[in-house]
């Protein structure tokens, strides 16, 4: 049975909104002028925005001037992923060489044509293929190429080593953007040390408000020239429509303080992480953890119990009161196996049992314990029918 308070432990889908980021929300939401305005009101709302872009910035390592917002990081990635993209002076890129564990807003949200557009294979740790990325960049020469690459992924969290894959890029005169929204808030992203030409963020991943996110540029020598929203001058022309005052204002909060905690919190996740992962492995000697021997996120863990299929462990941990999530995703109502593990190269029966735990501000050592109680009596469950069933 259930205990009576739910453990949620679901943070790469969404984290909590926080308790300062919803005072902040309302805060801006009382403001009644347009940023666009000039009058003392408009004034104010624009003040608001304009703290909040520094407080973005100050996040990844970026000038404010740079920060371009959106309704989103799926609207972010939709509009650097453009052969637009470009230095100024220069033509955008040809061709769009994109990692095959992306996230589908990136996978399926670009503007290039599908002709023009490659899949940079992984290895079994989750890892692009950095041999064949300089070939394929070696045979495009010397036209150009824009490469996408997560820095962390939202299923494994499987880190990249992006640094690396910039200078490799920049050697044959592309650009790199990076979703960092899984990273940020996390673990250090800096945008001048990876060396990245844009990243896309979202606010709702680090306990902001859901619809907002950014586009961060490296510097004002690069734009997308294909405005994606087209209209007024908003985002210095960037983004058209009025900004929404009271979601940027969260964002900036909850910016500040994920910075503000990041070197204790991913300590504490981590190690958090790891008991969880301990805990199963003795509750299930055989579990496959999933991007174990990659470097990962402090925060999540993807597992795999044998014969334990996603789709019916979730229903039963969501009985016990334990939110989580799994490697599977569904559309229109049909379960389809993950992309990114099978890019991966996960056996397919493995694959179809692997769940994800991501922990957040919220969680606890006890939340930790009552995740591996709960896990034990699931397998002990799934044990007993099985044996029942033979």
């Amino acid at each position: 049975m259930a205990a009576d308070r739910r453990i949620y432990l679901d943070y790469n889908a969404t984290a909590p909104v926080r308790p300062e980021v919803a005072d902040e929300v309302l805060r801006a939401l009382e403001l009644p002028g347009n940023a666009s305005s000039v009058h003392a009101e408009g004034r104010a709302a624009r003040a608001c925005i304009e703290r909040a872009r520094e407080k973005v910035a100050a996040l990844v390592g970026a000038r404010a001037k740079d920060v371009i917002f959106t309704s989103g990081g799926t609207e972010a990635s939709n509009m650097v992923l453009s052969p637009s993209f470009r230095r100024l002076g220069e033509e955008g890129a040809s061709r769009l060489l994109i990692g095959a564990t992306e996230h589908p807003c990136g996978l399926n949200g670009h503007r290039f044509p599908h002709d023009a557009v490659d899949i940079l294979p992984v290895g079994r740790d989750g890892i692009v293929d950095l041999g064949r990325l300089r070939e394929r960049l070696e045979s495009l020469a010397p036209r150009r190429a824009l490469v996408s690459v997560q820095l962390a992924n939202n299923e494994t969290g499987v880190l990249q080593p992006l640094a690396e894959i910039v200078r490799l890029v920049h050697e044959f005169g592309g650009l790199v953007h990076t979703d960092a929204v899984q990273a940020a808030g996390k673990i250090p992203v800096d945008m001048r040390r990876l060396g990245v030409d844009a990243l896309t963020l979202s606010a709702h991943k680090l306990g902001g408000p859901k619809g907002a996110g950014a586009l961060v540029l490296a510097s004002d020598q690069l734009e997308v020239a294909d405005r994606l929203i087209r209209g007024g001058g908003q985002e210095k022309g960037h983004r058209a429509g009025t900004e929404n005052v009271a979601a940027i204002a969260g964002f900036g909060r909850a910016a500040e303080l994920s910075l503000a905690e990041l070197d204790r919190e991913a300590v504490r996740l981590e190690g958090l992480r790891d008991e969880a992962q301990t805990l199963v492995r003795r509750i299930a000697p055989d579990a496959a953890v999933v991007g174990e021997a990659a470097p990962r996120l402090p925060n999540t863990l993807a597992f795999a119990i044998p014969g334990l299929k996603a789709e019916t462990a979730l229903i039963a941990f969501d009985l016990e009161g334990i939110a989580l999530s799994s490697g599977s995703a569904c559309s229109s109502g049909k379960v389809r196996r993950s992309h990114v593990l099978d890019a991966m190269g996960l056996d397919p029966a493995v694959a179809e049992g692997v769940l994800r735990v991501s922990l957040g501000w919220k969680t606890t050592k006890d939340d930790v314990i009552r995740l591996a109680e709960a896990c034990e009596r699931v397998v002990n469950t799934l044990y007993k029918r099985r044996a029942s069933a033979a």
